[in-house]
């Protein structure tokens, strides 16, 4: 219950108002239903022709024999005024009333528990959406994607089922119990004080049931994400998967994982599915020792209660039985529930190895250059990727990065937007160290185009203005001539409106390189990241895009990656990776000159 209250502090807040609201109905929804049980007392008397006559009224006292003197004088006023049937109607009509006020304000109740509760966890989706994107990317990298999927949906949708449709049994349910408990001991302390020794007893069985319930949703939720997971992967590696006939393994793998979230589930429907039948059981159990004792304290003149009063009495109780029984679902619910927000949790909680400076600066533009002192830098406490690196990049100048794969280029220009930091050292921009700088700030500075273009499954136009608030249709246009796409996009079924496809998938390889460079080119940045942007093209696609990276390079500063070596020949400076250090630099000649690594790179690819 601890964690309940403590999930409720943290999202209800919003909603104080509604949640008053809402509580204040079921209160009423709570009076007029024990009100609407009262007025079985006198239609019983009446008809067992048990009704005490008072003709005279006594003066106002809020106990219950003059309360009970009061109402029976007007009960044998309008007795001699209609007779007995006449009453009855009376009486009907007025339990009618009160019973329509009852489900009246029960409406009212959960209308403001509606809103509540998809106010909730649309505040839960938000938080997590907003978290991810907060979050770096070496958060990433130790989880699946398939795992994080199944948080923001399938545990967000268990919260939903669970704790927040379990709101209004556990703001109406207790109210009702409350309010039809005090009634009772209003009737008769001595029964009441009876059923309070028995409903705790009910409460520990129920809790001895529902005592592993959370640890196996838990398990449930985590092997859901694990399926999720593996959907993802064979969705993205299909191709692989035929290719290499490798569908039998792949079904047998998942088969594995879904044979054993069946068995997981199988384990908590059997508890859950327990909470009914035995709340039932128990509270049949429960009905039958009161109306064993309270029918011996009436039979044997030692009660307070008429016969009347005590079927009433057994009416008012039997009334707490469904609220009870709902509280116990909810009980059960609720476990299940807070199991998925725990995994929610991971994410919400999760710390931020690369944070922003809480005191930043602002850098407006981008004057003399960028430099890398002594930075070394491991994903990992086993192998360092970048080891004591010092280089300084002019503003203006194109800065060439090659070496085999694995040699550090792609960290060291990852480094850059701070989508890591650096272990050691530091990197500066205008002297400024850039973990004083505000993501936002730093990362205006920058473009990027990879290798493998990163597009959005809309339309073309909106691709290209991705990132860029306000751009108009002509900058549009425009950013596209530059980067040598205006020809085909005019070629497609709606031009700028196509919708490409799922990452650009109704797209050839260079088309999509082209429409992220045209991307680039209307952000505008004063730096740009190139990472082996024409490494997977054609010839004839590859000369199109480098066309376009030309262009898109001139008077700015400019990170190159290249594997092609033909592609960089024309640049400032030329940097030699080899196992995460720069083992030489200089322009093309000076290089080709040492006859060190670069030359043997450059002649293996020229043979």
């Amino acid at each position: 219950m601890h964690d309940l209250i403590t999930i409720l502090r943290r999202f209800i807040p919003p909603y104080k108002s509604r949640v008053v609201k809402s509580i204040i109905y079921n209160i009423l929804h709570a009076l007029f239903g024990s009100l609407s049980i009262a007025m079985l007392i006198p239609i019983l008397k009446i008809i067992f022709n048990d009704q005490e006559e008072v003709t005279e009224l006594v003066p106002f006292h809020p106990d219950l024999t003059t309360l009970s003197q009061i109402f029976n004088y007007y009960v044998t006023a309008i007795k001699i005024t209609y007779g007995p049937s006449g009453t009855l109607i009376l009486i009907g009509c007025f339990a009618v009333f009160t019973t329509g006020l009852k489900t009246g304000f029960a409406y009212l109740g959960a209308y403001e528990l509606i809103y509540i509760r998809n106010g909730v966890v649309r505040d839960i989706r938000r938080n997590i959406y907003a978290k991810i994107l907060s979050l770096p990317l070496p958060f990433f990298s130790e989880e699946r994607k398939g795992d994080i999927i199944s948080r923001m949906t399938g545990d967000v949708q268990e919260v939903e089922g669970s704790v927040m449709s379990s709101l209004d049994m556990l703001f109406q349910s207790p109210i009702l119990i409350m309010v039809y408990l005090g009634a009772m001991l209003y009737m008769s302390w001595e029964l009441t004080l009876f059923v309070f020794v028995l409903l705790p007893l009910m409460g520990l069985l129920i809790g001895k049931v529902g005592k592993n319930l959370k640890r196996h949703s838990w398990e449930g939720q985590t092997k859901m994400g694990e399926i999720l997971a593996l959907m993802e992967e064979t969705l993205s590696g299909l191709r692989i998967i035929k290719a290499f006939n490798a569908e039998k393994r792949m079904k047998q793998k998942f088969s594995d994982e879904n044979e054993a979230y069946r068995r997981i589930q199988n384990r908590l429907m059997r508890r859950r599915s327990l909470a009914h039948p035995m709340s039932e059981f128990l509270g049949t159990i429960v009905i039958v020792i009161i109306l064993w004792f309270g029918g011996t304290l009436v039979l044997n003149h030692t009660s307070s209660l008429s016969a009347a009063a005590f079927i009433s009495y057994i009416a008012m109780f039997y009334s707490i039985i469904n609220p009870a029984k709902n509280l116990t679902n909810a009980y059960y619910s609720v476990q299940k529930g807070l199991a998925a927000m725990e995994r929610i949790d991971v994410i919400l909680y999760a710390e931020s190895s690369v944070k922003e400076s809480e005191n930043p600066q602002k850098i407006n533009d981008f004057q003399q250059d960028i430099t890398y002192k002594n930075v070394s830098f491991s994903y990992n406490d086993n192998k360092q990727v970048l080891k004591n690196i010092n280089l300084r990049i002019p503003k203006g100048k194109t800065i060439a990065l090659v070496g085999q794969s694995g040699s550090g280029k792609s960290t060291f220009v990852d480094l850059l937007p701070r989508f890591y930091d650096v272990n050691q050292g530091e990197i500066t921009i205008d002297g400024i160290n850039i973990r004083n700088l505000p993501f936002y700030n730093l990362r205006e500075l920058m473009g990027n185009v990879n290798q493998d273009p990163i597009l959005f499954n809309d339309t073309i136009y909106n691709n290209i203005a991705f990132g860029v608030e306000n751009a108009t249709r002509e900058e549009v246009e425009n950013a596209a001539r530059i980067a040598n796409a205006h020809e085909f996009i005019i070629q497609t079924e709606n031009g700028y409106d196509t919708i490409i496809g799922d990452r650009g998938g109704k797209l050839s390889g260079g088309q999509r390189q082209r429409l992220s460079i045209a991307r680039a080119v209307l952000k505008n940045p004063p730096v740009m990241i190139l990472d082996e942007a024409t490494s997977a093209l054609d010839t004839e696609s590859e000369k199109l895009v480098q066309e376009a990276l030309d262009n898109l390079m001139k008077n700015r500063t400019s990170i190159v990656i290249a594997h092609r070596l033909s592609t960089i020949k024309n640049a400032d400076l030329i940097c030699v990776f080899h196992e995460g250090e720069i083992a030489e630099q200089g322009t093309h000649e000076e290089l080709l000159a040492l006859n060190g690594i670069y030359t043997k790179l450059y002649y293996m690819q020229n043979f």
